[in-house]
């Protein structure tokens, strides 16, 4: 991925960071967690860490789980958000990004964008003089693989001692997974139809950073021996190939027989949402490997602290 230089404290792709500064996220997701058993669920931080902070959220992209999870996680550390969708502003169109970026910078503490290019992140991140956080890109989606890792380690351990394994498509989450595992550490083995590889780009900074990542085309393979089974939809939003996806990808369906070729035990993940009896059945989908709606509940945890990385507290 291409770097920003300049404000330190963006959060644009995992493997801007060291692992040291990644552990410190997802630790301290666990704990404001753990310290909220019980809690309502818009009860905030007794401290609000975040009072009187503002974040702009912008959407080119629809979204439910980024959106509630950001607004959520503001809202419970004492911070307010503004919504902007692409038919709320001018981003891109009537006014340049880095303007755009140069404006809200003297309205609000940080920017999060769910970008329809990634170029637009880091045109974005160029320009502003606070801290902008990737919600999705077409190459990476850092927040999420954040909250996959903070699930996978409550009910596997540590992602170091893990063996996950991607099945189908190696879109932007695929890519996000090949940084966690080039940084954090663990083993990742992805199976995808050759037409669907991950970039060389992601691929090439595997192989530098001395990744334990293998890429195979059978999903039988891929999965062998897995702690965690992970797959995302055929057909994303910018994807305009639809037929063709479905063709290449119906192999790749997580089922109950391709969960049986991972270790007894193993896990089940998804981004969401899910194409229920496409790229995943409703047997694994509800079944007890399933852990897709904790994955889910933790965007909310791994949100907030990756805005007090971000922001700051009081």
């Amino acid at each position: 991925m291409n770097r920003v230089s300049g404000n330190n404290m963006h959060f644009l792709d995992l493997n801007d960071f060291d692992a040291k500064t990644l552990r410190d996220i997802v630790d301290n997701a666990r704990r404001m967690k753990e310290a909220r058993r019980g809690s309502p669920r818009g009860h905030r931080e007794k401290d609000e860490p975040l009072k009187g902070k503002a974040l702009a959220l912008i959407f080119e992209r629809p979204s439910t789980r980024t959106r509630v999870s950001f607004e959520m996680a503001m809202k419970q550390l004492g911070g307010e958000v503004i919504v902007l969708s692409a038919n709320d502003m001018q981003l891109g169109r009537g006014e340049t990004i880095a303007d755009t970026a140069r404006v809200l910078s003297r309205y609000v503490d940080g920017i999060m964008l769910r970008a329809a290019r990634h170029s637009n992140l880091l045109d974005l991140a160029r320009h502003a003089s606070v801290p902008v956080i990737n919600g999705l890109t077409d190459l990476s989606h850092p927040c999420q693989v954040m909250a996959d890792i903070l699930t996978l380690e409550e009910h596997k351990g540590p992602l170091s001692r893990q063996h996950v394994s991607w099945v189908g498509d190696g879109n932007n989450v695929a890519a996000s997974w090949i940084h966690a595992v080039g940084v954090m550490g663990g083993k990742l083995t992805l199976g995808c139809p050759e037409p669907l590889h991950p970039t060389r780009e992601v691929m090439s900074w595997a192989k530098a950073a001395r990744a334990d990542v293998s890429l195979m085309v059978s999903p039988e393979d891929a999965v062998k021996d897995a702690d965690c089974v992970i797959t995302d939809c055929w057909v994303s939003m910018h994807d305009k190939d639809g037929e063709t996806r479905h063709n290449l990808l119906k192999p790749y369906q997580v089922n109950k027989a391709l969960m049986s070729r991972a270790k007894p035990g193993a896990i089940f993940m998804h981004c969401l949402p899910a194409h229920r009896n496409e790229e995943v059945t409703d047997e694994v989908m509800d079944g007890p490997a399933s852990v897709v709606f904790d994955e889910a509940e933790n965007r909310l945890h791994i949100q907030k602290s990756i805005l007090l990385h971000c922001l700051g507290g009081k």
